[in-house]
């Protein structure tokens, strides 16, 4: 399947750009406030499309939930005013319908739609014949196969034109995110789809104003393809999600600090220095690898002396140690204490898994 976002229906001056930005209200509450924040979002001269929520999947019913479709010729009008595409969030075949009817250039499934296949097939049953771009955001929780199972769902009913929203994943606890990033998912999801734009949602992963910058700079040293910020003219009295949104003026301010790299450069200094040094990451990764190789050799051998002796396999006292020791060593060598325990926890697996193997083998 085609996995680019091709463009071209946007105009020829988003199709070029690079990074792509998105902004507009979280919700389209009344025509004078969407048409404001459009055109004061247009005026900035920083703003390829512009985005806003027709309709609202809240947590809990009797809040907010959208304007619905009246809203769609107000966001029609903010089209023609400004020159710019337009794109909204759409949950079922009667929404694709309704967008479509409004001419609304390009279309999003979000985070809760994408968590269900029966919804996205719905949405994919709509657009079916349909050249209209579609973005796709990540699932609420941290399933890469929902969120590839959606692409391929839309890109089965003749989409050609797909793009991928990183707007992080629901986690346990509180975290200073109100959706954690999990940049990780994210970089797996642009390997297995190297051709498709993915962009980031910095208000979504934030869920307030002051950390918009410091995410949506990650996401562009990543080489994310652009961003999508949500802004309104009154962020403060907004009828959905206040506290990450931010006035025109203060997005434009925010882009401007942005530092936007590329991924590569023709000049050969450049290249031949990073040539090395990756080259010399290629083997210490190699010589990483042989000694994790023996030292599994060895967890097996510990494994059948605790066979013989019918000793349990995990020795929590043993445990603890490896991992203070590990912290303390991987301190002084400016390792992060998380790195340290994510890695020695997966060792430990392995070994783990490896010991049970020779646990269920009779004794030679």
């Amino acid at each position: 399947m085609n996995t680019s976002l091709e463009t071209q229906t946007l105009g020829a001056a988003v199709a070029a750009k690079k990074p792509l930005i998105i902004s507009g209200p979280c919700s389209a509450e009344t025509e004078e406030q969407l048409i404001a924040t459009c055109t004061q979002l247009a005026a900035t001269g920083q703003v390829d499309m512009l985005r806003a929520g027709i309709w609202k999947p809240r947590t809990k019913p009797g809040l907010f939930e959208g304007i619905g479709t009246k809203g769609l010729p107000w966001l029609k009008k903010a089209r023609e005013l400004t020159g710019l595409p337009t794109t909204i969030e759409v949950a079922t075949a009667r929404h694709v319908e309704d967008a479509l009817t409004f001419d609304v250039d390009a279309l999003w499934i979000g985070a809760r739609t994408t968590v269900n296949p029966f919804s996205v097939q719905e949405v994919a049953d709509a657009l079916r014949g349909v050249d209209v771009p579609v973005f796709i955001k990540n699932p609420i929780n941290p399933d890469l196969e929902l969120w590839t199972g959606a692409v391929e769902r839309i890109a089965k009913a003749g989409v050609k034109q797909i793009g991928l929203i990183h707007r992080g994943f629901a986690s346990y606890g509180n975290t200073q995110y109100r959706n954690a990033p999990m940049w990780h998912l994210a970089i797996e999801m642009k390997r297995r789809m190297p051709h498709m734009h993915m962009i980031c949602d910095p208000s979504h992963i934030c869920g307030n104003r002051h950390m918009l910058a410091e995410v949506a700079q990650k996401s562009l040293d990543l080489d994310y393809d652009g961003l999508i910020i949500e802004s309104h003219i009154d962020p403060d009295n907004a009828w959905s999600d206040a506290k990450q949104q931010v006035t025109p003026e203060r997005l434009g301010e925010l882009l401007a600090g942005l530092h936007w790299r590329r991924e590569t450069t023709d000049k050969q200094e450049f290249l031949s220095a990073l040539a090395k040094l990756r080259e010399q990451i290629n083997h210490i990764d190699d010589e990483v690898l042989q000694l994790l190789g023996q030292r599994m050799q060895i967890a097996e051998r510990i494994g059948e002396y605790k066979r013989d002796n019918n000793i349990t396999i995990l020795q929590t006292a043993r445990w603890n140690d490896i991992l203070d020791r590990g912290v303390q060593k991987g301190a002084k060598l400016g390792l992060t204490e998380d790195f340290i325990l994510k890695y020695l926890d997966a060792i430990h697996l392995e070994s783990i898994n490896r010991q049970n193997k020779v646990m269920s083998k009779k004794a030679e």
